[in-house]
């Protein structure tokens, strides 16, 4: 592991910058134990509190159970990093990620994977469907981005955040799945609850199309409205992936 990741900058930075730390790499990790990583790709990203408009990514080269607090580098809007350190990150998958950052002012935590599920259903040109609890309560949340190839044109970001807008979710065609959220709790129940729905579709459309059942018009509309309550069972339910971290991967918050 590189050296960036050996060193504590526990007493280093801010209380509110170790927090945010802390938050982030138990994000990398909770991706790892689902099974949702892409090896060294991918991105999950974070907002440092505070006027400097300073964000938090993952070092390239690092697997995501490897992150810890320590090993997150910094970087402005643009990618470039603020800080002391041998480790380096992927200006281009900072694309996305500063893009959201810089136009949604609630987007504190920024999840984007390519998970198999995730490409599947955004791929799918139904979108996702409400075949699902999970898809019925999420469904109206769900922005979508038509795939311009890899995120090396800045140029795309425009266009991204337009189609975002103030949704918290959104599939990425051909690509992936994204989740926004003031805190990490809510950016991680929002790609749960996505990242579940999406494989619940690619298991109900395996035999095809035909005979899956949609969802009553009325159960929607029920859950429409049932599910603007994510962000409270968000801060119940972070609290104990925590606590599963803490039994099946320690070690992210240092």
């Amino acid at each position: 592991m590189a050296d960036g990741a050996m060193v504590s900058l526990k007493d280093k930075v801010s209380a509110e910058e170790w927090q945010a730390r802390v938050d982030l790499a138990a994000l990398y990790r909770l991706v790892a134990l689902h099974g949702w990583d892409d090896m060294i790709f991918t991105h999950i990203s974070a907002r440092v509190p505070g006027p400097e408009h300073h964000f938090l990514i993952n070092p390239y080269g690092f697997y995501f159970d490897e992150i810890t607090a320590s090993s997150l580098v910094k970087v402005d809007l643009e990618g470039r990093i603020v800080q002391d350190t041998q480790n380096f990150v992927n200006p281009a998958g900072f694309t996305i990620h500063s893009a959201v950052h810089a136009a949604r002012e609630d987007a504190h935590y920024v999840i984007h994977l390519h998970t198999v599920n995730g490409v599947g259903v955004a791929a799918q040109a139904e979108g996702l469907l409400p075949i699902s609890q999970n898809a019925c309560l999420l469904q109206h949340q769900v922005a979508y981005h038509g795939y311009e190839g890899l995120a090396l044109n800045h140029d795309e970001r425009e266009r991204l955040v337009a189609d975002l807008g103030d949704k918290p979710l959104m599939l990425l065609r051909n690509h992936g799945t994204l989740a926004v959220g003031r805190t990490a709790a809510e950016a991680w129940i929002g790609i749960f609850f996505l990242e579940r729905a999406c494989a619940q579709q690619v298991a109900a459309l395996s035999a095809g199309r035909q005979g899956v059942l949609i969802a009553p018009e009325a159960a929607q509309a029920e859950t429409k409205e049932q599910g603007r309550g994510i962000a409270f069972v968000a801060g119940l339910a972070w609290p104990g992936a925590l606590r599963q971290l803490d039994r099946r991967s320690p070690g992210y918050d240092a």
